[in-house]
This record gives C-alpha cells, sequence and structure tokens, in this order.
C-alpha cells in the first residue's frame, strides 16, 4: 500500500537553528516511515548563515525526506520593511513550490510567517484538493499586538484572515492548553469551532539530560567563559519582541556588584543590540552575551546554569508557549518563569514544582527571586530542578508528541 505524501510547508527545517525548525526536523524524521515526506523550507539563515546557492529552488535530502529549499532575500530582524519583504517572498515562492508537488495527500503548514504560513494551506488545499493540518505555533495577529507591533486596522483583517485559516482546516493543532481557549474564544460568537487538537512541543529528553559542572564540556564552557564558582542566570532562546527582555536587563542592575554571579544570553534577535547597549551604557561586567549554540552542544550549554529564564511578554498567554522551558527541564534546572497566570508554560513550572513563578513587568519580584535562588543551599537548587525532569519523563516525551501527530496525520 502507498503511503500517504505529506508536504511540510514550515520556513525553518534542517540545518536551521531555530526552536520551530529543531522540532519539524525531529517530527519530519521520526515519521518518514509512516508517510511520503516533502518539506518546503527557506535556505538556513535563522541565527545569519549565509547560502552560495544562486538557485530560487534548490532540491536537498535529508534521509527519505525531499527538501525544496528556497533562497529569500536576507533579513535584518530589527526592520520591519525587511521582515516583510522576506515574508512576502517566502510566501509567493512556497506556493509555487507546494503547487509544483503531484499526488499528496495532505499540506502541514504552521503559523510562520503569521497568518501567512496558515493561508499558505488554505490555497493549497484549495488548488491540490488535498487535507490540510495547520499547527498554530504562535497566534498571531494577537502575539504581534501584545507588543504593539500592528496596528487596528491591519490586526482586524489579519485576525480575519487566520480565522479562515483555520475554518478550512481539516484540523487545527495548538501546542498549550490555554493556546486552545484562543482557538474557542475566536470562535465564540460566529462561526463553528474547527476540529482541534492539544498537543506539547518537545525535547529530545534521551539528549538532553541533566549534567554537574564536573562535566568535561560543560567546565570547559565555564572556564572559556570566566564563569568558574559563579552563579549563572541563563536565557537561551530567541532574543526577540516578544518577550520584554529590552527591560529585564535592566535588574541586571542590581547585581552588577555581586562578583560570584553572572548571566548568559545566548541566542540572537531583534532586541539583542539594546540589551547590550544597556549593560555597556551603566559599565555592568557580569552579563555575558553569546551566539546561538550548535544543536549537539546545547545539552551542554544550559546545563551550565544554575537558573533559566523563561520569560514572555505581558498578553502573551493563550497566544504562545516558550519552547524552550522543555530543553530546561530536560536539562533539571531551576526555572524563573515571567509568565502570566494561566499560561500554559506557567502550569508546567507550577504543577512540576521546578521553580518559581513571577507576573510580567514585576520587575521588582524578578529581582527577590533571583536572590532568592542565589542564596539557595545547592541541594535544594538541584532537587527542584530534578523535579521538573522527573515531571518531563512522565508528561511530555517527546515520543508521547510525535505519537499524537501520527494518529491524526493517520485520520486526515
Amino acid at each position: 500500500m502507498a503511503k500517504k505524501k505529506i508536504v511540510f510547508v514550515i520556513n525553518y527545517f534542517y540545518p536551521d537553528l531555530a526552536s520551530t525548525g529543531q522540532l519539524m526536523t525531529e517530527l519530519c524524521t521520526e515519521l518518514q516511515k509512516d508517510f511520503d515526506i516533502t518539506v518546503i523550507a527557506a535556505q538556513p539563515g535563522y541565527a545569519g548563515e549565509t547560502t552560495k546557492s544562486n538557485k530560487r529552488f534548490e532540491i536537498d535530502k535529508l534521509e527519505d525526506i525531499k527538501i525544496v529549499r528556497i533562497r529569500l532575500p536576507r533579513v535584518d530582524k530589527t526592520s520591519k520593511a525587511s521582515r516583510i519583504k522576506y515574508i512576502i517572498a517566502y510566501f509567493l515562492y512556497a506556493i509555487i513550490a507546494l503547487l509544483k508537488e503531484k499526488n499528496l495527500n495532505i499540506i502541514y503548514t504552521i503559523s510562520q510567517p503569521p497568518v501567512l504560513g496558515g493561508l499558505i494551506g488554505t490555497i493549497g488545499k484549495l488548488f491540490k484538493k488535498s487535507k490540510h493540518l495547520y499547527n498554530i505555533q504562535d497566534f498571531n495577529p494577537e502575539q504581534a499586538a501584545a507588543v504593539n507591533y500592528s496596528n487596528k486596522l491591519i490586526f482586524e483583517v489579519a485576525r480575519k484572515i487566520d480565522k479562515i485559516n483555520c475554518q478550512f482546516a481539516d484540523k487545527v493543532v495548538v501546542v498549550g492548553n490555554d493556546m486552545a481557549q484562543t482557538l474557542k474564544d475566536r470562535f465564540s460568537n460566529k462561526g463553528k469551532l474547527p476540529p482541534y487538537e492539544v498537543i506539547n512541543n518537545w525535547t529530545n529528553e534521551k539528549e538532553i539530560v541533566p549534567l554537574g559542572k564536573e562535566n568535561m564540556q560543560v567546565n570547559n564552557f565555564i572556564i572559556k567563559h570566566n564563569l568558574k564558582n559563579k552563579f549563572v542566570v541563563m536565557y537561551s532562546g530567541n532574543i526577540g519582541l516578544y518577550y520584554d527582555l529590552e527591560n529585564l536587563i535592566k535588574v541586571t542592575k542590581e547585581f552588577k556588584h555581586i562578583d560570584n554571579l553572572a548571566f548568559v544570553f545566548i541566542g540572537e534577535g531583534a532586541v539583542k543590540q539594546k540589551l547590550q547597549d544597556f549593560t555597556t551604557e551603566n559599565n555592568i561586567s557580569n552579563v555575558l552575551f553569546l551566539p546561538y549554540q550548535s544543536k549537539d552542544f546545547i545539552k551542554y550549554s544550559l546545563n551550565v546554569a544554575d537558573l533559566h529564564l523563561v520569560v514572555n511578554q505581558k498578553g502573551i498567554k493563550g497566544v504562545s508557549v516558550p519552547s524552550k522551558i522543555y530543553g530546561v527541564m530536560a536539562a533539571g534546572k531551576p526555572i524563573l518563569g515571567v509568565l502570566e497566570q494561566g499560561s500554559e508554560a506557567q502550569r508546567l513550572i507550577e504543577e512540576s514544582d521546578c521553580g518559581k513563578v513571577v507576573e510580567p513587568q514585576d520587575y521588582s519580584n524578578v529581582i527577590k527571586t533571583i536572590l532568592y535562588f542565589y542564596k539557595m543551599d545547592g541541594s535544594k537548587l538541584t532537587e527542584i530542578g530534578l523535579n521538573g525532569r522527573e515531571y518531563l519523563e512522565k508528561k511530555l516525551k517527546k515520543e508521547t508528541s510525535i505519537n499524537k501527530y501520527r494518529e491524526v496525520l493517520k485520520t486526515l
């Protein structure tokens, strides 16, 4: 019996370092025995990589997965015009690539780029007479509105388009229970709620495991970056628009004179320069900025931290789930969550007892909570972190989420 053909239109894919790219790569590789998989994605560039290819569409291969890579204009994440140019180019070329595919059964799209990711699936379904699974990683335009990144007219138009995307999808997948409520709210006044499923994101819990600072790779990182005998507060991920990092960085000023405490920010993004400028202007020497670490090294860099920051901007509850939480829980490290009550990440921290949660924009409480963990006995700190690992192993395994996707796709 021939396998169902699924075309994943997902923007980021191996070897891109974007969290969604890593998730989709793992999903596709795990499903390749069950389905005939083609991926349509941009040439790698999330972390500033450059490509030598001059072809608009280049065919690549990862194991049994066919990849159609699209060459796109280089994006400056600090420029709204540059972002728009990139998004429109991706949208148009992704549709062209999708329409060229033959004999497909299912189109799988995600909510990136905002709204247009889902619209690719809606248009593809219409022309290819296929099924469409719409995976909403972030609700937009709600996410953009939370940080005042869109005007009212654009918001209303974009929201209506994305509502249509949801209505015409054969299945909507959201990544948190709070996001399921947002989907319901979209259809509370008018329109039938589309069939949906809640499937958590994940990390590879077999790759990322708790490691002590005596581990050779962890220790080498500590020595290289002058973190020996220091309490390390780490943020690892996208240093972008939706996390209030440009304000949270100001709390580091309260710790500038504590020699054995260091803040480490790992990643890239639209507000990284603002964070660096603040520390320079205020002569704060115990804040370190590093680029994205390779996928193979993340299992070590996450274990360098004594405390991890998992944060979201106010208004993001029900709109997005910071997927970095799964990696931190897998590494068995305590979490300071700057998150709204009732959000998915807040629920995970509270249920697992792997950290503390502070409301967004409550900066004085952020300072108090960092000091609380800084003064904590080392064995207690370890115990709190391992609570998260134990919870992850019971309820948030990679295999569990991927099996849910497998069953959903088989039923379409």
